[in-house]
């Protein structure tokens, strides 16, 4: 089976679109229904962030411009795999453990912490790729949303090095890095559909 690089980049946005989108309800079920069980729309998030790493990394291999875009949507997409994994598999368990055990409370909190590290790192890449495809965007014609993709993007950037780098309870809120970087996921997707065409 073939795909042309249009035909990949068309299914990178539409996978990064979907990942805009599912994350958006998992957090307001968190939050407003938390009894409900997550773990089907989390397993669905992890198969979209393997499909991202695989097309992601064939654009970037067939790509004529925009190569450290498509490098950073590549490599954002494998953390994110690492990053839901480790809250499938290893959440529960020492959520258990530390209330069982309140000993353990800190190390449970390193696990959780360890999750939402490779997750800002994501978010850092994807906000990277933002800058790198609206200003790609704004080159071709497209200067609002090129540019409003490059500043979110950077917001992004920014916001999430900084929870990164100083952690989940540091001076900025997470949820600042984590909304921006879903929005400049968004406007990422919306980009990548209007790229012109390599082929």
């Amino acid at each position: 089976m073939e795909f042309t690089q249009s035909q990949t980049v068309k299914t990178v946005a539409l996978l990064l679109l979907l990942a805009a989108i599912t994350q958006p309800i998992y957090t307001a079920l968190y939050l407003g229904a938390p009894e409900v069980d997550r773990k089907f729309l989390w397993g669905l998030e992890g198969l979209i962030f393997v499909l991202l790493a695989a097309f992601g990394g064939s654009a970037l291999v067939m790509a004529k411009r925009f190569t450290l875009g498509f490098s950073a949507i590549a490599f954002a997409a494998v953390l994110n795999v690492v990053q839901v994994g480790v809250g499938l598999t290893q959440f529960g368990p020492f959520r258990e453990a530390a209330e069982a055990n309140p000993d353990l409370g800190g190390v449970a909190f390193s696990v959780v912490a360890f999750s939402f590290f490779g997750y800002n790192a994501a978010k850092i890449l994807l906000g990277l790729a933002a800058i790198v495809f609206g200003m790609g965007k704004m080159k071709d014609g497209g200067k609002l949303l090129g540019g409003l993709t490059a500043l979110v993007g950077l917001v992004a950037f920014v916001a999430n090095t900084l929870v990164m780098m100083f952690g989940l309870q540091s001076f900025l809120p997470s949820p600042v890095a984590g909304g921006s970087g879903v929005l400049a996921t968004l406007l990422l997707a919306f980009c990548l559909l209007g790229l012109k065409s390599e082929d």
